[in-house]
């Protein structure tokens, strides 16, 4: 299985998707995630595209392999879970809220991957209904990365109990010192997702993302993730990172990346201090953060 491979079956998932999204409901009561685990072996990451994302991302090695890469050879396995038929959720409109990705063993270029992706929880959040998808990457049959990732679906939870609205709890930002300012074009999210193989249109174009509610494109949220990895000092030693998407980067964009003086704590903001992306990271030899 090639990266071209599974950048044809993402544009197809995406398709999928916007034909069946309008026959699924959100908040149905007694809704259930697939049982259904979903594998791509011998995933073979070939030179060039590998390239393209460390470049649109900012990594400066284009020959090792970014924490946040494997996460984008597994998101076609999780369109196609999410687009398939006994998934409840519609999967136009779902907002990615939250990542986390934990490295064990810093995977080769050339290593072969085996890819297992799976629906991991569903819950009820103050917003609407919230899932867990979980991607694992092998390598010789042993664990060698994972990630897992919330997306929400947005619906009125009227009527829901407070007990249930069990989604994460967002705490107030506390501003970090700036370290870098970045100006992002509005093609952007086409450029980006040229390389990961994500075309979601409201990345894409001021008139498709209006389709969405969006009034310019919007960058995507694993580029700002990768982007702000890649600001750090030596990122091929980050081992776990977790980011809390907060609000949209409109496009085109001036944002400032920040960090705390021991490199754990990140942000992304812009004008107004408007908090975009907060997350934390822990590197080999440190304590892993919460």
């Amino acid at each position: 299985m090639s990266t071209t491979a599974t950048s044809r079956g993402l544009t197809a998932s995406l398709v999928r998707g916007a034909v069946t999204s309008p026959f699924k409901r959100a908040g149905r009561p007694g809704a259930a995630l697939p049982a259904d685990r979903l594998v791509a072996r011998d995933v073979r990451i070939a030179p060039g595209p590998l390239a393209s994302y460390s470049r649109i991302c900012g990594f400066s090695e284009p020959d090792t392999m970014p924490l946040t890469y494997p996460h984008v050879l597994g998101f076609p396995l999780a369109m196609r879970l999410m687009t398939g038929r006994s998934f409840p959720l519609p999967v136009v409109g779902l907002v990615h809220t939250w990542i986390e990705i934990t490295r064990l063993h810093a995977p080769h270029p050339t290593e072969a991957l085996e890819l297992t992706v799976y629906a991991d929880a569903l819950v009820s959040h103050r917003r609407g209904t919230e899932v867990t998808m979980t991607t694992e990457a092998r390598s010789g049959g042993e664990l060698v990365w994972e990630s897992r990732s919330g997306y929400l679906s947005r619906h009125s939870t009227r009527g829901v109990p407070p007990a249930a609205e069990v989604g994460p709890r967002v705490l107030p930002a506390v501003e970090l010192p700036a370290a870098a300012e970045w100006r992002l074009p509005g093609d952007l999210g086409r450029r980006y997702g040229a390389a990961s193989g994500d075309r979601n249109p409201i990345h894409l174009y001021p008139l498709t993302a209006r389709l969405f509610g969006f009034p310019r494109p919007i960058a995507h949220g694993m580029w700002t993730v990768a982007r702000c990895l890649a600001e750090t000092a030596e990122p091929d030693r980050i081992r776990y990172v977790r980011a809390d998407f907060r609000a949209p980067v409109l496009l085109p964009a001036t944002v400032t990346y920040a960090v705390d003086g021991a490199g754990s704590s990140f942000q992304l903001r812009s004008g107004g201090g408007r908090v975009h992306l907060t997350g934390t990271m822990a590197r080999d030899g440190a304590r892993t953060e919460s």
